[in-house]
C-alpha cells in the first residue's frame, strides 16, 4: 500500500456545534463515513482546552482527525495535530470554507466524506505567527474590524456574503495605522489600512492571497493595503479576489519565508477568522508541517496548484 494512503478506519469527530451547517448536516456526515466503512468517535466542542484534550486522549486510538466546521474551527485543532502529528480530514461545514477550497475539498457532504474515506495525504505547510499556527491568512487592521462585527447570525443568513456586507461597513470606519514591514533584509515605513501575510491560496471567503499561490510552496505572501480613501477600495475588489496586485493602485506586495511586522502600539491580529495574539508580530513559514487528507482525484488544474504527494 502506498504510505500516503490512509491506511486506519478509525477516526476522531471533532465538530463545533456553532458551525453554520452542522445542525443539519451532522447525521448525515456520520451515516455517510459509516458507509465508507470508517469507525467515528464523534465530539461535540467549541474551546481550544476541548480539542487539544480530545486529540490528546484519543491519540493512540485513531489514525486521523477529522474537523466538521469552518477555518475557525480548524484553526484551534492546529497546535494538536502538529504536536501528535495525526492527519486531517476536514468536512467544510463553516461559512468560508477556505482551506477545502484551496486542497480541492468538495462542498458535497457526501464527496468531502468520500475523499476522507479514500483519500490521500498531502503535506502542507503552515504559517506561524508569533508562535501560533494557521492555515489561511493572518492579518493586522481592516479584516479585524470585519471579525469583531462579523455575527453569526449574519453568517447564518448570509452566508460568504456576510464578509462582503460586513467589509463594506467597516471600510467607511476603518483609518490607517503605521507600520514597519521588515522582510528579506530590508524595512518598509508604511501607512496602512490592512497587511495580510498568506500561508494558503484563499481566505475571506474565496479571495486569492496570492495568484500563483499554493500551500505547499515554502513561502509567505504579504500584502499591504495603502490607500487614501474609502471608495477607493470598491476599485480593488477584482485584484484582492484574484490575488493580482498593482502597487500603483494602492497595493505593496512582498514574499518570503520571514516577515517582522512592528506598530507605534500592540494591534490584533487575526489568524484564520480568530483573534489570538498582537503586534509586535513574527511570521514564519513551516514547510510540510501537516498531513491533510485530500480527493485522490483531481482536476488537472487542480492538480497543478496543489499537487497530491504520492
Amino acid at each position: 500500500m502506498n504510505q500516503n494512503q490512509i491506511e486506519s478506519k478509525k477516526a476522531l469527530l471533532l465538530i463545533n456545534p456553532h458551525a453554520r451547517k452542522v445542525t443539519n448536516n451532522l447525521h448525515l456526515a456520520l451515516n455517510y463515513l459509516q458507509d465508507f466503512g470508517l469507525e467515528v468517535i464523534c465530539k461535540e466542542t467549541q474551546s481550544p482546552q476541548d480539542f487539544n484534550h480530545f486529540i490528546q486522549n484519543y491519540k493512540n486510538q485513531v489514525n486521523m482527525v477529522i474537523i466538521g466546521g469552518g477555518d475557525g474551527t480548524l484553526n484551534l485543532a492546529v497546535d494538536a495535530l502538529v504536536e501528535t502529528g495525526l492527519p486531517l480530514g476536514i468536512l467544510p461545514l463553516g461559512t468560508a470554507n477556505d482551506l477545502a477550497r484551496t486542497l480541492g475539498i468538495p462542498d458535497s457532504l457526501f464527496e468531502a466524506c468520500r475523499a476522507i474515506a479514500t483519500g490521500k495525504k498531502r503535506y502542507i505547510d503552515l504559517g506561524v505567527v508569533n508562535g501560533k499556527y494557521f492555515f489561511n491568512v493572518a492579518s493586522i487592521g481592516l479584516s479585524v474590524d470585519i471579525t469583531n462585527n462579523l455575527t453569526k447570525e449574519a453568517k447564518r443568513r448570509w452566508g460568504v456574503l456576510a464578509y462582503a456586507i460586513t467589509a463594506s461597513k467597516m471600510i467607511l470606519k476603518s483609518r490607517p495605522f503605521t507600520a514597519e514591514i521588515r522582510c528579506n533584509g530590508e524595512t518598509k515605513i508604511v501607512k496602512t489600512l490592512q497587511v495580510a501575510v498568506g500561508n494558503g491560496r484563499h481566505y475571506g471567503g474565496g479571495m486569492t492571497i496570492a495568484h500563483d499561490a499554493t500551500i505547499d510552496d515554502q513561502r509567505l505572501d504579504l500584502y499591504s493595503l495603502e490607500i487614501k480613501y474609502c471608495w477607493q477600495f470598491i476599485g480593488m475588489l477584482p485584484s484582492i479576489w484574484q490575488g493580482k496586485y498593482q502597487e500603483n493602485f494602492g497595493f505593496r506586495f512582498l514574499s518570503g519565508s520571514v516577515f517582522n511586522v512592528y506598530t507605534r502600539k500592540p494591534r490584533p491580529i487575526n489568524t484564520d477568522g480568530e483573534i489570538v495574539t498582537y503586534t509586535p508580530a513574527h511570521f514564519q513559514v513551516v514547510p510540510l508541517a501537516l498531513a491533510v487528507i485530500v480527493p485522490r482525484k483531481l482536476t488537472t488544474e487542480k492538480e497543478k496548484l496543489n499537487p497530491v504527494i504520492d
